[in-house]
């Protein structure tokens, strides 16, 4: 049986070319058209809160994920970058969203080989899971940069790419 939750938000328009958001989780924000688009600066854009809302997601559940798996995580920040672009018709889209996620994990005294597959496999679960990633038509790239901690020996990073 499918199970549903409903979410909210509440938008109005102040003048020019910002409004306020009102989030059905309680926070308020202000946003504006980007600059490109004639918005101001430092203010959240609909394609700030896109990207942003993949780069929450997926974090989350890789968070979760890393839980599921028994990952040893000890850092994490990701770099989003979404792509868009405008056809002839100025119609837009975003046709990527690369994620460059920095990951640190320890070792544990586990082989290097077997925690690195558990990493993979929690990113790959983070990606099919993510309510987000699955509702979007964009190409989603995670581009991870792996950092293995080993307390009796020196850490080193390796770079891996999987594709949603």
């Amino acid at each position: 049986m499918s199970q549903m939750a409903v979410y909210h938000t509440t938008v109005s328009w102040p003048g020019e070319r910002r409004g306020q958001v009102v989030m059905g989780n309680g926070p308020v924000m202000p946003f504006a058209a980007p600059p490109d688009a004639g918005g101001p600066l430092g203010v959240l854009t609909p394609e700030d809160a896109f990207v942003a809302a993949v780069n929450t997601c997926i974090m989350l559940m890789f968070l979760w994920a890393c839980e599921r798996y028994k990952v040893a995580l000890r850092g994490y920040d990701c770099r989003a970058e979404g792509t868009k672009r405008v056809a002839l018709d100025r119609t837009e889209t975003f046709s990527d969203v690369v994620l460059r996620p920095r990951i640190r994990v320890a070792l544990g005294g586990e082989p290097t080989a077997a925690v690195r597959a558990r990493v993979q496999k929690a990113l790959q679960s983070a990606q099919k899971y993510s309510l987000v990633a699955n509702s979007i038509r964009s190409e989603l790239l995670v581009m991870p940069e792996i950092e293995l901690i080993d307390d009796n020996a020196v850490p080193h990073s390796e770079e891996m790419a999987t594709d949603a």
